[in-house]
Formats: structure tokens, sequence, C-alpha cells
């Protein structure tokens, strides 16, 4: 019969070994905007799990019980953080040279869509040179089917408030029709336009209006599907 403190020694070894995998298992780690949540929810998982197979097992098998469910939960748990590393990383591959921006907050990712690279001025027409970029965009969204897709269109203040607002609900919308007419699930995107109320630069001057003309593609986890 294994004694209560070993039990506890097995209990935080599986911890260590589970935090120690999920950290170096990245093998995205250290590019730019990257915040790896893998090591956080694998441990997380690992503690739960070996609680749970402590208590669950029988009292000779309670330290083995104990990192069994340390390592099940444990890489259950990591999954969305290590599933967010892999799609940032890919979608910084291929949206080199693009202008878009690959924005990493937690567990959301933000692609950030320079009006002037997408469309014309006033316009809702998506600029035929842009069409490439989209179709990797389809590609990745395709691959990586777990999470939600929200298009959100911006502009700067310049002209009448509700022209704006309806410009960057067309532009957004624009976007999503043609993301769903390639193959992208309609029902993981929803489509908003904000007009000039989402400001993240100066509307005063010139690079700032140009920076606030944008669309943004906000990747955030389906609720439920990670828990």
């Amino acid at each position: 019969m294994l004694k209560l403190s070993t039990s506890r020694t097995l209990i935080a070894t599986s911890l260590f070994v589970v935090l120690a995998g999920c950290a170096n298992n990245n093998p995205y780690e250290g590019q730019q905007g990257t915040s790896n949540k893998t090591a956080v929810y694998g441990g997380l998982g690992a503690l739960g799990g070996a609680v749970i197979g402590a208590a669950t097992s029988s009292k000779k098998d309670r330290g083995k019980g104990a990192l069994i469910g340390a390592a099940v939960a444990g890489a259950a748990g990591a999954g969305y953080g290590y599933y967010a590393d892999k799609q940032e990383a890919e979608l910084r591959r291929s949206m080199q040279g693009t202008g878009i921006d690959v924005q990493r907050d937690g567990d959301n990712l933000t692609l950030v869509m320079p009006g002037n690279v997408t469309f014309a001025t006033d316009s809702a027409t998506i600029s035929g040179n842009f069409y490439g970029t989209l179709n990797n965009l389809v590609q990745s969204f395709n691959q990586y089917d777990q999470n939600t897709i929200e298009i959100v269109g911006h502009t700067d203040s310049t002209g009448p408030y509700q022209h704006n607002m309806n410009l960057s609900q067309r532009r957004a919308q624009s976007v999503a029709d043609y993301l769903r007419n390639q193959g992208v699930n309609g029902m993981r995107m929803s489509v908003r336009g904000v007009g000039p109320d989402q400001p993240v630069a100066d509307n005063n001057s010139a690079q700032g209006r140009q920076q606030n003309r944008r669309v943004e593609i906000n990747l955030r986890p389906i609720p439920g599907a990670y828990q």
C-alpha cells in the first residue's frame, strides 16, 4: 500500500512533468505576439486530473491513478492554448508581406486589414489584388475550425456618421460573403459595422485616419468546446 506521502509526491511529480512537457512541446514560443496558454491550461488540467485520479483509484493504486489522471487531463486542458499557438504561427507565416497585422491577446487572435489594402476609397468592393490574401485566410479558417469568426468594419470620422456606419457594415459583409462563398462555414461567422466608434488612432491626422479605416477579423474559442 502506498503511503499518503508517496501519493502526494507522485501528484506533484506528475504536475511538474505535464507542465514541462506542455511548455517544451510548443514550437512557436518566442514569436512576436505569442502568448502561450498551453502550460497554464495543461498545469491546471494536470492538477485537477491528479486529484480526481487519486480519489477514484483504489488505495493501493492511488499514486498510479494520480499520475494517469494528471497526464490525461493535462493534455486535454492544454488543447486550445496549443491550438491557438499553431494557428497564430500559420497566420503570421501566410500573412507576411500582405499588410495584414496578426495580433494575439490570450486565447484571442485578431487580424487587422487596413482599408487601403482591402477596399478602394468609399467602396465596399474588395480590391482585386486582395483576393489572394483572402484565399489564404479561407485555407487557414477551414484548417483551424475550432473558433468563431467575427468580422468588424471600421471607418474614420470623416463624413456623415450614418454613411460611415453603413460603409463599415457593407465592408465587413463583403469580406464575410467572400469567405462564405469560398467554403468557410457561415455558422461560424458574425458581421457588424461600428463606423468611427472604435478608433485606434487620432482622427485629426491623415495617418491616424488611415489606421482607423480597417476591417478586423476576431477569432475566439467556440463556447464550450474546450472546458
